[in-house]
């Protein structure tokens, strides 16, 4: 402990005040005296104390009251009980309502001086644990997910409903809201935020992928399994699963997830070993499981098991009064990640943010903020700065052709350019797959600079 650790003596024998006053002021230690319980509580109420002597027989309020009073104000108050009346029930009493230990008169000062160290250093470390979970819990959260808009509130208060109990949660949104923070949220403010949280992007993975990566393998289960390897199901032990585009899974797959949500139990792919897993779902999708349900894409028995409460994340554009403390967020945070000192965001600039449609949301604002501190040249970020601002002329687009394919070729542009040209981001933002985004740019001869292949 740091500081000079603070004691209090309470005892209606001003001999023994007096001695353990003087005793442990030698020691180094702050010490003061109360003659009485009610005394002792009055010192209680006005002072902090790293530890308490009483003794147990008072005139009054008794020590044993006493502890009960100081305990229920203050569940970690370390409390060394003192008698002339030694005995295993009270010794027993005194112990289960919460005393550190216990010592008999008449008093041996070096018995005493040792246990009070051990006390005290018990209190040190249990204030560092306090400080250190503290630290944690401040370091895991979540820190892009802001919002001051009305609906990013109800978010905020849906999280904070959801994340103590162990219901399975169903996030949606469109790509980009930022599903996977909101998942990330509920598990960090939840008993489980101890044990980790396992993503699984199931829209990345082939069908016998996906089924490795969620159960695991043993040894030579497949070609190329060399190694036993554990699922995330066996990972996610304690905490978290957090099956993102759950859509994209195949009916025979969402068999399989079915029966492991429910039962906590697989075996690995090639194995005979039932594992047992304690873990939470957490689901995502940006499409809509209703019709997949009603087309048949979708088990409705899965649907049910994972759609028990549901938190829907509204798209950038429809939350527009946080566009401007989230693009101040991402310019702190790019100015820092550069070392670059931009100031802020011009109005004009600021006004183009605003009005923006984002089909990438909140995502493509972040690129849009990177991007603007790496091409922009002044002190704050301008208009031109901006990679979805288009000046005429640049793009070799006619715009007296009205056509759905000019308007088609102009957005793909615009989205293309928005990601930096990373065609899974801007296939995810215009809603179709990477083979389609690349047929379309061949289709109008695309490449980056705008200009014919």
């Amino acid at each position: 402990m740091a500081t000079q650790a603070r004691i209090l003596v309470v005892d209606d024998e001003k001999i023994v005040r007096e001695s353990l006053h003087n005793w442990f002021e030698e020691e180094g230690y702050y010490v003061e005296t109360a003659d009485s319980g009610e005394a002792a509580l009055k010192k209680f109420e006005k002072g902090k104390w790293d530890l308490f002597l009483f003794d147990m027989k008072m005139p009054g309020m008794s020590g044993l009251e006493l502890l009960g009073k100081i305990r229920e104000a203050d569940a970690d108050a370390m409390v060394i009980m003192i008698t002339a009346f030694a005995s295993v029930p009270t010794a027993i009493k005194a112990l289960k309502d919460g005393a550190y230990d216990y010592i008999t008169k008449p008093i041996d000062p070096d018995e005493l001086s040792t246990i009070v160290e051990k006390a005290i250093r018990q209190k040190t470390v249990q204030m560092e644990n306090v400080m250190l979970k503290e630290k944690i819990d401040e370091i895991i959260r979540p820190d892009n997910l802001i919002g001051e808009s009305p609906q990013m509130k109800k978010i905020f208060e849906l999280i904070n409903s959801v994340a103590q109990t162990d219901t399975t949660v169903m996030i949606r949104g469109e790509s980009g809201t930022g599903k996977e923070l909101v998942a990330k949220a509920i598990h960090m403010n939840s008993k489980r935020k101890y044990f980790p949280i396992v993503t699984v992007n199931c829209g990345a993975l082939a069908e016998s992928l996906l089924e490795s990566e969620l159960f695991g393998h043993e040894k030579g289960a497949f070609t190329g399994a060399h190694y036993r390897r554990k699922g995330k199901f066996e990972l996610a032990d304690g905490g978290t699963i957090f099956l993102d585009e759950i859509g994209s899974v195949s009916m025979k797959m969402q068999v399989e997830l079915l029966r492991v949500i429910e039962s906590k139990q697989f075996m690995r792919v090639g194995g005979t070993e039932t594992i047992h897993s304690d873990f939470r779902t957490i689901a995502a999708t940006n499409e809509s499981l209703e019709d997949m349900v009603k087309s048949g894409k979708f088990r409705e028995d899965l649907y049910y098991r994972l759609n028990v409460f549901s938190i829907v994340i509204p798209p950038l554009r429809e939350r527009r009064e946080d566009i401007p403390v989230l693009a101040h967020y991402f310019l702190n945070k790019f100015n820092s990640a550069m070392n670059k000192n931009v100031s802020g965001v011009s109005p004009e600039a600021m006004e183009f943010l605003s009005t923006y449609e984002w089909p990438g949301n909140v995502r493509e604002l972040e690129n849009a903020i990177e991007r603007a501190l790496v091409v922009g040249k002044s002190n704050t970020i301008r208009v031109e700065d901006l990679p979805f601002h288009v000046p005429a002329g640049d793009v070799a687009f006619d715009n007296a052709d009205q056509s759905l394919a000019a308007m088609e070729k102009k957005h793909i542009i615009r989205v293309l350019d928005g990601h930096h040209w990373n065609i899974s981001r801007s296939a995810e933002a215009l809603h179709i797959d990477r083979v389609t985004l690349y047929n379309k740019i061949e289709k109008y001869g695309l490449r980056k600079g705008h200009e014919k292949v």
